[in-house]
């Protein structure tokens, strides 16, 4: 896939124009500088041709904080990239900065290099020569937050670009969450084995949703680093306030969570609020232990531990956990042997017949309780697609079954078939609801 780098110094409008060009709001854009740390990656297409866009953090001659790991980020995607867009502002004008960045590029001869100047919507008299300066040739203009100039600029992309191949959807995504500094950028790095995103001491230094495609023994992933998620009391301003509504977005268009827990701090209240998080969107979670190796073991101290989480994670009671460290690598392979057992449970096809068997048998063993005035009779199930095990069961009416005898259902469907590391969905509907002119679901 040709791939294109977005360089310039902080706030020249990188974030704009990455998601002016990809059509969606995926980097985070605000007026403070250094917003983004990370490489944001995304696909583009263009006159029925695909490329990558890379997203980068603004490189600056200044002592800032992150400084030094923005500019490997950004040095990375400039050597995997077929094409950089220098990106300058015509509002901010050309200073220091710029020539910092234009002497780290001229380092790099043998890649193509388009200067675009940006934020021209309100200047009328452009100072060519001033651009030339910089030693890239002649400039293209364009104001990416109104949309000018972006079809030309495209239409010099797709000159480079050499034929387009849309990319497999076959890449089975998963994303990374847990409160701030409990080791989710390092697993990505770990998983990856290169740094590809940023690691620090400091809390909250992920602000992006770090999509990544990735092989691992010959299956296709993408692993998604999302921003660590604080108490709302503390969360600091509107950036992760972005942030952290982009981690929620992020889960629900994934395929499994992995839910990371400090195994060398206590638990607090916000791992049960995230928790929860993974739980709302009702798909695959593996609850992962991290920082292991700096636990005090001794033989039980791992049901201990075990225990500990099933009583705090309740309404997680289905979802496997492991035990890894990923600054030192170590168990980060059960990752991806619990992924596969997942992906197999989740391919379950339950004949209608057995099923119904189960649930006979079921209230056999244990008839409905009466509940709101009548007792449920339920004599038909089906297995129907969705994306985990999905349930249909219908009865005389909905109403009548108690939260607790679901539960004992849907206890009673895991038993028989073995799903018990996979959320599963039973719906229940009134086998004469269509009779009665009713619509009643549960």
């Amino acid at each position: 896939m040709f791939k294109i780098a977005l360089v310039g110094k902080p706030n020249v409008g990188k974030s704009t124009l990455f998601n002016r060009i990809i059509s969606k709001k995926k980097s985070i854009v605000d007026d403070e500088p250094g917003v983004t740390r990370d490489r944001i990656y995304a696909n583009a297409v263009w006159l029925n041709k695909t490329f990558t866009v890379i997203d980068t953090g603004g490189l600056t001659n200044k002592q800032l904080s992150f400084q030094a790991n923005i500019e490997r980020q950004v040095k990375f995607a400039i050597e995997e990239s077929n094409l950089i867009i220098y990106l300058v502002s015509a509002k901010e004008g050309i200073n220091s900065e710029d020539y910092f960045v234009a002497k780290l590029l001229k380092k790099y001869k043998n890649k193509q290099i388009l200067l675009v100047v940006n934020k021209t919507e309100n200047i009328n008299n452009q100072n060519i020569n001033l651009y030339y300066s910089l030693g890239f040739g002649k400039p293209l203009f364009i104001a990416s937050e109104h949309g000018i100039g972006i079809g030309d600029l495209l239409d010099q992309i797709i000159k480079m670009v050499g034929k387009g191949s849309v990319q497999s959807n076959d890449y089975y995504s998963f994303c990374i969450i847990g409160r701030p500094n409990v080791g989710k950028s390092t697993l990505v790095n770990t998983i990856l084995q290169e740094e590809r995103v940023l690691v620090s001491p400091v809390a909250h230094t992920t602000r992006d949703s770090v999509d990544i495609n990735f092989k691992h023994h010959g299956d296709c992933f993408t692993i998604i680093d999302t921003a660590g998620i604080r108490r709302k009391g503390k969360i600091s301003d509107n950036i992760e306030k972005y942030a952290v509504m982009r981690t929620q977005q992020t889960i629900e268009h994934s395929k499994l969570v992995i839910f990371m827990l400090d195994g060398s701090e206590d638990f607090n209240e916000q791992d049960e609020i995230i928790g929860g998080l993974a739980f709302k969107a009702n798909i695959p979670t593996i609850i992962c232990v991290n920082k292991w190796d700096k636990v005090k073991k001794d033989d039980k101290t791992m049901i201990k531990m075990t225990n500990l989480i099933r009583q705090k994670f309740k309404y997680l009671s289905w979802a496997p956990i492991i035990f890894i460290s990923a600054n030192s690598n170590k168990r980060v392979h059960t990752i991806f042997t619990t992924i596969k057992q997942i992906r197999k449970q989740l391919q379950i096809n339950i004949s209608t017949s057995l099923l119904n068997d189960v649930i006979a048998k079921a209230q056999i063993f244990n008839p409905p309780p009466m509940y709101k005035g009548g007792r449920a009779n339920l004599t038909y199930a089906t297995q129907v697609k969705g994306q985990i095990p999905t349930f249909v069961i219908f009865g005389n009416n909905p109403k009548y079954v108690h939260l607790s005898y679901e539960r004992y259902i849907e206890n009673q469907i895991r038993k028989a078939f073995a799903i018990n590391i996979v959320p599963i969905t039973v719906y229940y509907k009134d086998k004469n609801a269509r009779v009665r002119g009713i619509r009643e679901e549960r």
